[in-house]
C-alpha cells in the first residue's frame, strides 16, 4: 500500500486527509512540524508528501513552507510534493511548482480532484522508480562491460548498442575474419577498433583501407604493394596494406566496392596468408586479422555476379550488424552531449528536436549538427533553433498547444496539472510556464 506523509500542524487537516485517502487504499502518516516531517522521511520510505505552507502561530507568508520544500528537495530530489495552500500563497505555490513541486492544492480542496492528483502522482512515482531501477541496472551492465572489454571510450546508452558491443567483445578474442554491416556513418570503424583493442593482436598495427575511395586499377597495389615500374607512376617499390598490417589488423571498409580481380587475390590471402606485390614473383607471408565493413547488400551483389560468394563466406565467419542511429534512440542525446562538450548543455527544446529527427546520416550527421550548434549557440544552452534541423521551425511554431488546447486539456483532467501535462506531452513546469504566458488560471473546485 502506498504511503503519503502529511506535514501540517492542524490535526483536523491530517485526519480529513487520512480518512479520504484510506477510502482509496492509500496509507497516511502525520507530522505536525517541518522537523518532525523530515525525521519521518529519514527513517522510513514515503511515496508522496502533502505539506502545508505555514506552521508557526500567526504566520501567513508561506516562507516556512518554502523552506521545508527546499529541504525535502535537497534530501529527496525524486519524492513528489503537493503543496497545501490558501489563495494568498497561490503565486508562491506556482513558483515552487516551477522549481520542482509536483502540484498544489488550494484550501478548501475538492476531494475528487485531490484523490486524482495523489493517485496520478503515485502511479507516476512508481513508473519513475521502475525507470530508475532499470537505469541503474543498465548503468551497472555498462560498467561491467567497460571493465571486461576495452571500448575505446565509446559513448552509448541504448540496449541495441549493448547487444552489439557484447557480441563485438566476444568475437574479438577469436582469430577469425569479421564482417561489420550497417549504414554509412553508424560507427563501423569504431567497432573495428574495439575488435582490434581486445584481440590477440591488440599490440600490432591497425591499418585501414577504404575500398570505395581507391580507383579500381590501383586497389590491388594498395592492398598488396607494387614494385617500381609495375604501373604508370610507380617510380619506386612500396609496401601494401597487408604488409603494413602484418602482426595486427587490416580494416577493409566498403568491401562491396572491391573489384572482382581484387576479390580473387584477397580470397587467396585469407586462405593462405601469402601474396605477391604487383610486378613481383616473390611471395610474402603475413599474419593479419581482417575485418571488413559494408553498407551494401552483399547477398544481392552475389546474385548479380558482382561479389564472389566464396569470398563472402570467408569474410563473414562472424557478422556484426550495427543498427542505424534512429534504431538506437537512447544513444542520441548521450552522443549529442558528448559531441557538444562540457561548455554547453542542451535545453528541453533541443532534446525534443534531436529525438524527433530521423538521422539519415547517423552518428556522423549528429556530430556535424552538434559542432555547428556549438558555434551558433549564443548562450550556455543549445536550443532547437541552434540545431538547424528540418523539423525545428515546425516544432517551434506549431499551433497545437494554443490557449484553447491547454484549457480543454485542463477541463478534461479536472484541473490536475500532472495529468493535463502528460496528455499534452509536456512537463508540469513547462505547462505552468505556458499557462502563465497565456494568462490561464487553473480552475479550482
Amino acid at each position: 500500500m502506498p504511503t503519503v506523509l502529511v506535514i501540517d500542524d492542524n490535526a483536523s487537516i491530517a485526519t480529513a486527509l487520512d480518512v479520504l485517502l484510506s477510502l482509496h487504499e492509500i496509507d497516511t502518516v502525520h507530522a505536525a512540524s517541518p522537523d518532525e516531517g523530515l525525521a519521518v522521511l529519514a527513517r522510513r520510505p514515503i511515496d508522496l508528501v502533502i505539506q502545508d505552507m505555514n506552521f508557526a502561530a500567526d504566520t501567513t507568508g508561506g516562507e516556512e513552507g518554502r523552506a521545508l520544500f527546499g529541504q525535502i528537495r535537497d534530501r529527496h530530489p525524486d519524492l513528489p510534493v503537493i503543496l497545501l495552500t490558501a489563495w494568498t500563497h497561490l503565486d508562491m505555490a506556482v513558483d515552487l511548482v516551477k522549481a520542482g513541486a509536483a502540484d498544489y492544492v488550494a484550501k478548501p480542496w475538492n476531494d475528487e480532484r485531490l484523490v486524482t492528483t495523489v493517485r496520478n502522482l503515485l502511479e507516476l512515482g512508481e513508473a519513475n522508480r521502475q525507470l530508475r531501477e532499470r537505469t541503474q541496472r543498465e548503468s551497472r551492465r555498462r560498467s561491467e562491460l567497460a571493465r571486461a572489454c576495452d571500448l575505446r571510450g565509446l559513448v552509448w546508452r541504448d540496449s541495441a548498442m549493448e547487444r552489439v558491443l557484447e557480441l563485438t567483445c566476444q568475437v574479438a578474442r577469436a582469430d577469425v575474419p569479421v564482417l561489420i554491416s550497417g549504414p554509412n556513418g553508424s560507427g563501423k570503424e569504431r567497432i573495428a577498433e574495439i575488435i582490434q583493442a581486445n584481440s590477440s593482436v591488440k599490440d600490432g598495427p591497425f591499418v585501414m583501407l577504404n575500398c570505395g575511395a581507391i580507383p579500381a586499377d590501383l586497389i590491388e597495389a594498395e592492398l598488396f604493394g607494387a614494385e617500381a615500374g609495375a604501373y604508370t607512376g610507380a617510380a619506386k617499390a612500396r609496401a601494401g596494406k597487408f604488409e603494413a598490417a602484418d602482426g595486427g589488423t587490416l580494416f577493409l571498409d566498403e568491401i562491396g566496392n572491391l573489384p572482382l580481380g581484387g576479390q580473387v587475390k584477397l580470397l587467396r590471402v585469407l586462405e593462405t596468408g601469402r601474396f605477391q606485390r604487383l610486378g613481383s614473383n616473390e611471395e610474402k607471408q603475413v599474419h593479419v586479422r581482417v575485418i571488413s565493413a559494408t553498407n551494401a547488400d552483399l547477398q544481392a551483389m552475389i546474385r548479380a555476379g558482382t561479389f564472389r560468394q566464396d569470398l563472402y563466406y570467408r569474410l563473414n565467419v562472424i557478422e556484426i550488424s550495427l543498427p542505424p542511429l534512429a534504431r538506437r534512440p537512447d544513444d542520441i542525446v548521450a552522443l549529442a552531449e558528448h559531441f557538444l562538450g562540457g561548455g554547453r548543455k542542451l535545453d528541453e527544446s533541443a532534446r525534443h528536436a534531436l529525438t524527433r529527427h530521423a538521422w539519415p546520416g547517423n552518428v556522423r550527421e549528429l556530430k556535424n549538427v552538434m559542432q555547428r550548434a556549438s558555434l551558433l549557440a549564443r548562450g550556455d544552452a543549445v536550443t532547437a533553433a541552434d540545431l538547424g534541423l528540418p523539423s525545428t521551425a515546425a516544432t517551434e511554431n506549431e499551433p497545437t498547444l494554443d490557449r484553447q488546447a491547454i484549457e480543454d486539456a485542463l477541463a478534461r483532467n479536472s484541473g490536475v496539472i500532472a495529468q493535463a501535462a502528460a496528455e499534452l506531452g509536456l512537463s508540469r513546469q513547462a505547462l505552468y510556464r505556458r499557462m502563465e504566458r497565456l494568462g490561464i488560471n487553473r480552475p479550482h473546485g
